[in-house]
């Protein structure tokens, strides 16, 4: 049994070396690493939601700014960082987070995913998932799966953090081996922070840094960046869609 002291995270910044075998570990220490590790991915999010609006002095670099949508990025190493920032008029931040975590639904908001499961709940908002990407995907998703871990938090002001990443490739194999036909990429960090505005609306910050693995070139992976920033479109008109508090 592998002990929990000697899994240490990755850094997000960077992916870790290739997967070469596997580790079995109790659920208890999965559970106590995926807590560990899901608290820096987490104050990282924090801090991506609250920047000086993109003139230069945090890292960030305005990509877009448009119908309301600011979509930037940083620089980590030899990827890029993506986010995406939006106020969602009239959604509450609990209309949008039961949207974006209904995984059943998840296809609706990402046209190339072909299964998003659950494998394994490890407490009421702490979760392991997996998600794969099929045959008829475009060729920077085809045949790639994530092993992630999805921690779902309300911060004293009431504000939604969700935050999910990739274990690592050895305690992944370990949990769910994989696919031969497939290829297990390293989502480096993701997640959503919600903030409430008044008259029960809300603003958005989605951040994503993801490795796919494989052959590809760098432009390429950082498409595939650019891609899951803009599954936003998708999201707010579910958002929109799902009914309030009041009316369900």
């Amino acid at each position: 049994m592998m002990a929990i002291d000697t899994l240490m995270p990755a850094t997000m910044s960077s992916s870790p070396a290739p997967c070469s075998r596997s580790w079995s570990i109790s659920e208890d220490s999965l559970r106590r690493y995926v807590q560990f590790a899901s608290e820096s991915c987490i104050q990282e999010l924090l801090a991506a939601s609250v920047t000086n609006k993109g003139n230069g002095n945090d890292g960030w670099k305005v990509l877009t700014l448009e119908n309301g949508v600011e979509i930037s990025k940083r620089r980590s190493d030899s990827l890029h960082t993506f986010r995406s920032r939006w106020v969602l008029r009239s959604v509450s931040p609990q209309q949008f987070i039961t949207v974006a975590n209904a995984i059943d639904a998840a296809k609706q908001w990402d046209s190339d995913l072909v299964e998003a499961r659950y494998i394994k709940d490890l407490e009421d908002n702490l979760s392991i998932i997996r998600l794969r990407f099929g045959d008829n995907s475009k060729p920077l998703f085809r045949n790639r799966e994530f092993i992630v871990y999805e921690r779902r938090e309300t911060m004293e002001d009431g504000t939604l953090v969700v935050a999910v990443a990739s274990l690592p490739k050895e305690i992944a194999a370990g949990l769910h081996p994989k696919q031969s036909n497939a290829i297990r990429g390293l989502l480096l960090q993701s997640g959503w922070v919600v903030e409430k505005l008044e008259d029960d609306s809300c603003v958005v910050t989605y951040v994503v840094q993801l490795d796919p693995a494989g052959w590809l070139p760098k432009c390429f992976v950082n498409r595939f960046n650019t891609k899951l920033v803009m599954i936003i479109e998708n999201l707010k008109k579910l958002a929109q869609a799902c009914p309030s508090e009041g009316e369900i």
